[in-house]
């Protein structure tokens, strides 16, 4: 979660430059998340690309949080060495590899943990270990927040709804219905929790341990309200305050005309 951002009040035109979709598809549960935390760890399935090899983070940069594309695009070939290098030394300082259990294991300090190719429209699976109650954490889609991952019974975040569970789009302008999850799923603290997370254009399926979580909901522009979010961009790990671990991280791009038939249903 990102805090001290108040989106009171702020109105966003979410179906800008976005295909109309014209009914509501009820997702079923998706029963899946069983065989993968029974998989091979960290071996992808059959259509899959595996993010984390279990050994180090090939492939993964370190990022400022909350950093806007729009700003870093800006950034000359020189300045965007120098930051990169800076982001990458805060990498190795805040996240680590658990080479015994095949985990990625962040401290919840900075930076973000970020891919380094950027992702169009894609489907992605990542499970995830709050290791102490109270942790906070997040999974950023094209560099935007992002799918909220925290626990439910922190009595410091009852203001910010946190008992309605993770696997929503927590930063999302407040009358959009994907800020808040359709049911809370989460496994208890200690216990690991398998995401699954479908991003078509700017529009975004999830489940957690296998329930609908967000149904085909736009993703707000966290950055710029009112203009649809980039097509491209990062898959981010972040984490705020307490240690997080990932494993089993698999992506899957999604091709146009694949794309086209699910924003048309």
């Amino acid at each position: 979660m990102i805090k001290g951002v108040a989106l009171a009040g702020l109105v966003a035109l979410t179906t800008v430059g976005l295909p109309s979709i014209g009914r509501s598809v009820r997702l079923q549960p998706d029963h899946s998340e069983a065989l993968q935390q029974k998989r091979p760890l960290n071996q992808a399935p059959a259509g899959f690309t595996t993010l984390f090899n279990g050994n180090d983070l090939s492939g993964w940069r370190g990022r400022q949080p909350n950093y806007s594309p729009y700003e870093e695009d800006k950034l000359t070939p020189e300045e965007r060495a120098a930051k990169q290098a800076a982001w990458n030394t805060e990498r190795d300082a805040h996240w680590r590899v658990d080479t015994a259990k095949g985990e990625i294991v962040s401290d919840g300090q900075s930076p973000h943990l970020a891919t380094e190719k950027k992702y169009g429209d894609f489907e992605l699976w990542v499970d995830w270990l709050m290791v102490s109650p109270n942790g906070d954490s997040g999974i950023y889609l094209r560099s935007y927040p992002q799918v909220q991952i925290w626990d439910p019974a922190n009595p410091r975040e009852v203001k910010n709804g946190v008992e309605k569970g993770s696997g929503a789009l927590w930063n999302n302008n407040a009358d959009n219905p994907g800020k808040w999850p359709l049911v809370k799923a989460d496994n208890p603290v200690g216990e690991w929790n398998t995401l699954r997370i479908r991003m078509v254009g700017a529009r975004v399926w999830i489940w957690l341990n296998g329930k609908a979580t967000v149904e085909g909901q736009v993703l707000d522009n966290f950055f710029k309200r009112g203009e649809p979010v980039l097509p491209t961009g990062a898959i981010e790990l972040q984490t705020h305050g307490s240690e997080i671990r990932f494993r089993n991280i698999y992506v899957r791009e999604i091709p146009a005309t694949e794309a086209k038939d699910i924003l048309s249903k």
